[in-house]
């Protein structure tokens, strides 16, 4: 059993046969929002070969889901594949991560900064 499985029917805002998709319950950007996985997978790795291929479409649904509330500039698409990468709830989940114009005084290098000091080249 995962923690994703608890979340209330109410919080969700896509489903399907394979994906669902809730905002994030800590939001590092407004819109930030969680593709996951109906099924437990550990991963982006434990995904089968139709999951993988069908998580693209959900992605662009989560795309729209958030551009109806909000005006973001950019994104960033994450996952977080074992505890080393990170990862607290081991049950597949992407963040789609709505960025705005002067969210951080230097973006460039996005997710490279995921290692300190490593972002740089």
């Amino acid at each position: 059993m995962s923690v994703f499985h608890e979340i209330p029917e109410d919080r969700v805002i896509y489903k399907d046969e394979m994906f669902f998709i809730i905002r994030d319950k800590y939001p590092v950007s407004d819109g930030h929002s969680l593709i996951i996985s109906n099924m437990l997978r550990s991963d982006y790795f434990d995904l089968t070969e139709d999951e993988k291929l069908h998580l693209v479409k959900v992605i662009e649904k989560c795309k729209k889901l958030i551009e109806q509330e909000f005006i973001p500039d950019g994104y960033n698409i994450g996952m977080n594949c074992g505890e080393v990468a990170g990862q607290t709830v081991m049950h597949f989940h992407c963040h789609l991560i709505p960025r705005y114009k002067g969210d951080m005084e230097d973006p460039r290098g996005g997710v490279r900064h995921c290692v300190a000091g490593k972002g740089y080249y």
